[in-house]
């Protein structure tokens, strides 16, 4: 009898369409090793790179206070995660990933590594879809769920180093949902709506997610792909509205509702060839106010005398630039390169005399405001012996700053602090000089 409810219930699963559900355990044990000969921004441990710190003199004027060294090696990287897959409904697919590593429960360099979340979404899909009465081709589409790599960011350089090519390339995985819609052999088109979490923009309460929580309008983004034979293109780009403040003062001094709002574009292009174990890839991002995903940008106030409370803004422009290559298997050597431009604000800021305080704009947490270029370098050679890798990366990055104006001013305690003015635009563009750390970087890493 409990044979016969068995397969009972196997002819049931089957008429519906419905098959075994797969589970494919992975990851990784990694460790890190890291020298660096300047004091710079980094996180996770030390271990996510992202830029030289601007020199620091001491009160006599002998000494840079960020010129010293430092090293660390630690295993907080290590990363589980699941893939289910083979779950099916009639014509429709579902599955599903989640991942995890240890970054959280760390401050600064210290603390317990603990479960953190990096991606979990759902995925429900539909093969074999018609293109049209007088077309032979098929397309297929997915949908995505839940917390996965910013579309911006997914398409990496090679590199070996935790931060993937931050801040030269986009880095956020956020809250989402993406339909990818393959039609034919070559052509893809991407869109979704993304919102934020851990990658989020700045602005006058510091890096939050209540901006785009009381804007109330997800980011979009739209992307086309195209690949044949070795090629692989692609175009896309997000736009992002949020609300800077909910609340204002009026002209009788009295807090009230605004609608503070700026909206922002981020396009991108990135090109990709393989052949045999040779690859080469490049990507180009102009970005408005796209701290949210890790670039080197911002945006500032344009406008904040409006008797009814209300300010106006506008978006720091920056050009973020990369090219990657890879050759080989056993023995790979890869090599990346990236620059990053800061072209200033499309709009004027509000100026004292002339000059934007530091007050009037917001940049990405991990940088500052007064940088104005970067340029990086990164030669890796890399020994894969089945699961196990070992690889070793200089990383060679140079940051330039330029000196605002610094006047002496009341803070809100009443004590004196010094406050930092820029151009109309948000560039510090006096004693424009550049700062450089060396990175030596080594990783060791077992998968399975």
């Amino acid at each position: 009898m409990f044979s016969a409810i068995i397969l009972s219930t196997a002819a049931v699963n089957a008429a519906d369409g419905e098959t075994e559900n797969h589970f494919k355990f992975y990851g990784f044990v990694r460790n890190f090793f890291a020298f660096d000969t300047r004091e710079s921004v980094a996180g996770t441990g030390d271990l996510f790179y992202y830029l030289p710190k601007d020199v620091k003199m001491n009160s006599d004027g002998t000494q840079d206070l960020n010129a010293r060294s430092s090293f660390r090696f630690l295993a907080l990287t290590t990363r589980l995660g699941v893939d289910v897959t083979g779950y099916q409904v009639g014509r429709t697919k579902f599955g599903a990933k989640v991942e995890t590593d240890f970054y959280a429960g760390l401050t600064g360099s210290t603390g317990t590594a603990q479960l953190r979340l990096r991606q979990a979404y759902a995925t429900i899909g539909w093969d074999n879809l018609g293109m049209g009465r007088n077309s032979d081709a098929t397309a297929s589409v997915v949908l995505k769920l839940g917390q996965a790599w910013h579309p911006i960011a997914a398409d990496q350089p090679h590199v070996t180093s935790l931060e993937t090519g931050a801040p030269f390339n986009a880095f956020s995985r956020t809250p989402q949902v993406l339909m990818d819609a393959n039609l034919g052999k070559h052509f893809t088109i991407t869109s979704g709506a993304i919102w934020q979490m851990q990658y989020t923009s700045a602005g006058p309460s510091g890096s939050t997610a209540d901006y785009i929580k009381y804007s109330g309008i997800p980011e979009m983004y739209l992307g086309f792909s195209y690949k044949a034979g070795g090629f692989l293109g692609r175009v896309g780009a997000s736009v992002l509205s949020i609300k800077p403040r909910s609340t204002g003062v009026n002209a009788d001094g009295v807090e009230v509702k605004v609608s503070d709002r700026i909206t922002t574009v981020n396009p991108y292009i990135y090109l990709q060839y393989t052949k045999g174990s040779f690859q080469v890839k490049a990507k180009t991002i102009y970005s408005q106010g796209g701290e949210h995903m890790n670039l080197m940008s911002g945006y500032g106030v344009t406008s904040n005398s409006s008797p009814d409370g209300h300010w106006e803004y506008a978006p720091l422009q920056t050009s973020s630039t990369w090219a990657s290559l890879s050759y080989g298997k056993k023995w790979q050597v890869m090599l990346m390169g990236g620059y990053i431009k800061n072209l200033g604000a499309t709009e004027d800021f509000v100026t004292s005399d002339g000059k934007t305080s530091e007050k009037n704009f917001w940049f990405s947490k991990n940088g500052f405001q007064n940088l104005n270029a970067m340029w990086r370098v990164i030669p890796t050679v890399a020994y894969n012996i089945g699961k196990f890798t070992l690889a070793l990366e200089y990383n060679l990055t140079a940051a330039q700053y330029g000196d605002p104006e610094l006047r002496q001013e009341a803070g809100s305690d009443g004590k004196t602090v010094d406050v930092a003015y820029y151009s109309p635009r948000g560039l510090a563009t006096d004693n424009l000089h550049w700062v450089y750390n060396s990175r030596i970087q080594m990783m060791v890493r077992f998968t399975f």
